[in-house]
């Protein structure tokens, strides 16, 4: 039986909870020490007592960097099937968590077989699902449609929820007044946003914030702030709107700690590359160290198709210098739901983005791999390196379709004979170095 409501209800009363012990191993840290970091709220271990299946992880920026990948049905790509290859390729290739972002059909089917089949943190945006989950149209909802949306998640297992808490009646007038490029670009803020201006009502789930987290606490979910006000351009990257809502969630952070129930708060968007760490630095101050979660950030607007790199570059960035958990981005983003390959080359990319800051921030065994990788590239040992390597079967499909001739197959199609590592390794082992 557990004597413990959340996981940082357990931290507190210095109860070693199971998830807590299989993270402590899994980042290589004192038990008592991490107990200490999600006590604190500075570490969050996100595990619903009813997704029984869990393969916990800790969320927290003295930790590995850890990534998220949304997906979900729309109502313009509409097969499950084809979202649970998703799932299982993000599964295998790495991927932390699972936001199921669905916006068209029977939404509880799919959440409840995540919930009951998938290792990795499932969370969900609630709002989206409240127009689905009533079939009325979102000015016929009231405020406590959308609370019982959330506990109908908890119940079904989800380990976060993304609740966009922080924007307010005040919010509505800021938009107006500062005319920003892009308005509101989050899909949960706009929703939220349109409801006040149909409505006249203050936010659902700001209003109703204290029975939220009564659910949460029961359930043991963990709140992740969403940024409703989140710069979706440049030119929106930190101004009033953002940093207004920032503080607010500040706030809604000391709130829910003070119900023992664990925050994440979620974090930019589009920011310019020189002012990625500073809004790190002031979330960290604001929010007194929460898990920051953040979506990308993508450091240019322009690049359509490939913005799964301008988002890694952001992410490693923004790693290195606080967030604990990032987005993925795929090529697709701003153009259309992704595919499997999509999805694939988005979770690289972020994997990439993490690995660099883990490096960076000096996260104890992160260099590990790569150093086993220099190892295997100075012995021109093809099958180590593919162990070593982010993507093996890609790796292994190049080199294969381009392979150098037989006698000189130690090497790869690019040099041959020139091979700087074969020329080095025959130096030094004192043989005849022959190139033609």
């Amino acid at each position: 039986m557990r004597n413990y409501t959340t996981q940082m209800d357990a931290a507190r009363r210095g109860i070693v909870t199971p998830e807590l012990e299989i993270v402590a191993k899994k980042e290589k840290m004192p038990v008592d020490q991490l107990m200490g970091l999600v006590a604190e709220g500075k570490v969050a271990i996100c595990a619903n007592k009813n997704h029984t299946c869990l393969d916990p992880e800790g969320v927290g920026s003295m930790l590995r960097t850890k990534i998220n990948v949304n997906l979900g049905v729309s109502r313009d790509c509409k097969d499950y099937d084809i979202e649970m290859q998703k799932v299982m390729s993000a599964v295998n290739m790495g991927a932390e968590a699972i936001m199921d972002l669905s916006s068209h059909g029977n939404t509880q089917p799919f959440r409840r077989k995540l919930t009951s089949e998938c290792p990795a943190m499932i969370g969900t945006v609630p709002v989206y699902d409240s127009v689905i989950h009533y079939q009325r149209d979102l000015a016929t909802l009231t405020a406590q449609d959308f609370v019982d949306v959330v506990r109908l998640h908890a119940e079904d297992g989800v380990d976060f929820v993304t609740l966009h808490c922080g924007i307010t009646r005040k919010t509505i007038d800021q938009i107006r007044k500062h005319k920003r490029k892009m308005n509101i670009v989050s899909r949960g803020g706009s929703l939220v946003f349109a409801w006040m201006s149909m409505t006249g009502e203050e936010n659902p789930f700001y209003e109703h914030f204290d029975e939220i987290l009564d659910i949460c606490e029961e359930y043991d979910v963990t709140i992740s702030l969403g940024d409703a006000c989140r710069p979706g351009c440049l030119a929106d990257a930190t101004d009033v709107c953002q940093i207004e809502e920032l503080v607010r969630l500040g706030e809604l952070t000391k709130r829910a700690w003070a119900h023992n129930v664990q925050v994440m708060v979620e974090g930019p968007g589009h920011v310019p590359l020189d002012q990625i760490a500073a809004n790190m630095q002031v979330q960290k101050t604001i929010c007194m160290g929460a898990p920051f979660y953040v979506l990308g950030p993508l450091v240019t607007d322009i690049a359509p198709g490939y913005d799964h790199i301008t988002s890694a570059i952001g992410g490693a960035v923004a790693a290195m210098n606080g967030a604990a958990f990032l987005c993925y981005v795929t090529p697709a983003e701003h153009l259309a739901l992704p595919n499997v390959e999509d999805v694939k080359q988005g979770i690289i990319a972020s994997k990439i983005a993490a690995h660099a800051a883990d490096i960076a921030k000096g996260v104890p065994g992160a260099r590990d791999i790569d150093d086993k990788m220099a190892d295997a590239r100075r012995a021109l040992d093809w099958d180590a390196q593919y162990a070593c390597a982010l993507d093996p079967e890609t790796a292994r499909n190049i080199r294969s379709s381009r392979m150098p001739e037989d006698d000189h197959s130690d090497t790869c199609s690019m040099c041959g004979k020139f091979c700087a590592v074969r020329s080095m390794n025959k130096a030094l082992a004192g043989e005849y170095i022959d190139i033609l």
